[in-house]
């Protein structure tokens, strides 16, 4: 049954990834938010604040939604402590899935979900209990179900944290990882899971989802030492690691660029921060706009957008906006701690397919769209200089169209990590990419 069971399952990853890339493809409006579930409103701040990271807060079970239809396996739903981008303690969501039927809770896979969206209703703690009406990142998220799906029918537990938290902040690293790694915590503390301490856990993420996958590695070792000892292996794709580099790479593009407002909105809310003194009308008009917006409702709506329009002319160097310096540094992936669990990587170059020619920041060299090849290799080539066993894969695709190639990679190298096999490694191989150093504040004249 092993081999038909793997086939299965790396075909369903191809299913996958082609009807992601056609849900993509159809730009639609984000709902309104819904009213608010009470689950997610914790309001206890004394024992917030006494908790632990990883405490079980509130929990309830619900059925899991397959494709949006309820299905015999069960949602498990917790409500955990967590530390938020400021520090301080937060209580988030996570879900776990659990199959219905013989599992194997000595192992689960950790999914970073890329809903990528401002909007609280589009988490896929909703979309995975049918609580939410069909937004873009609502399909995003029942086009995941074909992941999960695959994976649970193979009797896998998988985690699902809401990686950007109640209060979305979109693109804010730091806090995507220290909330994946408490879900971890949360997870092995449920008697509802079946799962405990000694659970080994696999880490994957691709775009939004490898944000979640990247900074929790990266930050296990010092931030969850009892977790990073569990994990066998991380497989992240699409990987941002610079958002300065990024910015200037997607500026101006036909169909990425408006990642530019939606991850300012973000970062700004994580870190409370405002941009608001430095923002054009358009930019403020624009900002408003898309407070509660997912990336459906900004890719390739806002063709040509650049950083310039945004803001108010004295401020056309970012580098003169000193909140965005300063944030800026605090993401850039290369500036985080060496992880220490081996790692697969997967990055394209082809972005002209989907409208970034890279004219932009030519010096940055090519990218699959939105995120810069050059960037990842010097990360993964950093990650091999401190003893980290690192795979890296790079394809003459778009960000989009390489998903299926690294999708049935990452799963095949994450089942040779569960079952103990030799690392594999080309850090020898990884040819030389761009200089990650930190952001440097330049006041506007």
């Amino acid at each position: 049954m092993g081999e038909p069971r793997r086939m299965l399952r790396r075909g369903m990853i191809v299913v996958l990834s082609g009807v992601l890339t056609g849900a993509m493809l159809v730009a639609m409006p984000s709902s309104q938010a819904a009213k608010r579930d009470r689950f997610y409103v914790y309001k206890n701040k004394s024992k917030l604040a006494r908790a632990q990271p990883g405490d079980i807060l509130r929990s309830r079970t619900l059925p899991y939604h397959f494709m949006g239809l309820p299905t015999q396996g069960k949602a498990i739903q917790l409500v955990f402590r967590t530390t938020d981008a400021l520090g301080r303690p937060a209580a988030e969501v996570t879900t776990v899935l659990v199959p219905d039927g013989a599992h194997d809770t000595a192992k689960a896979l950790v999914y970073g979900s890329a809903y990528d969206s401002l909007n609280p209703e589009d988490g896929p703690s909703r979309t995975l209990t049918g609580q939410t009406q069909d937004t873009g990142a609502n399909i995003l998220g029942k086009v995941e179900d074909v992941f999960f799906g695959s994976s649970l029918g193979n009797g896998h537990v998988v985690i699902v944290p809401d990686v950007e938290g109640q209060d979305p902040a979109f693109g804010a690293g730091p806090l995507y990882g220290r909330l994946t790694l408490d879900a971890i915590r949360a997870a092995s503390n449920s008697p509802l899971t079946g799962l405990n301490q000694q659970t080994r856990v696999g880490l994957v993420g691709y775009s939004g989802g490898a944000i979640a996958t990247a900074w929790a590695a990266a930050l296990a070792p010092s931030y969850a030492p009892d977790v990073n000892s569990r994990i066998v292996g991380v497989a992240e794709g699409g990987v941002l690691v610079d958002p300065a580099h990024n910015l200037r790479y997607v500026s101006g593009s036909v169909g990425w660029s408006a990642v530019i407002p939606l991850a300012l909105i973000g970062i700004a809310r994580g870190y409370g921060i405002s941009m608001k003194p430095y923002l054009s009308k358009y930019g403020a008009r624009l900002e408003r706009k898309l407070q509660t917006a997912d990336f459906t409702d900004a890719w390739f709506r806002y063709p040509g957008l650049t950083w310039r329009k945004l803001v108010k002319p004295k401020y056309a160097d970012p580098n003169s906006v000193k909140p965005f310096i300063e944030t800026a540094n605090k993401i850039n992936l290369a500036l985080a701690p060496t992880p220490t669990a081996p790692i697969f990587i997967g990055q394209g170059t082809g972005g002209w397919l989907e409208g970034t020619s890279g004219e932009a920041a030519p010096e940055l060299g090519p990218g699959d769209g939105v995120m810069l090849a050059g960037d990842v290799r010097s990360l993964a080539r950093q990650y091999c200089s401190a003893g980290t066993k690192v795979l890296y894969r790079q394809y003459e695709l778009s960000h989009l169209s390489a998903l299926p190639m690294w999708s049935q990679e990452a799963v095949a190298w994450l089942d040779r990590r569960f079952k103990g096999e030799p690392v594999p490694s080309n850090c020898g191989s990884i040819a030389p990419g761009n200089d990650l150093s930190p952001e440097v504040y330049r006041p506007a004249a």
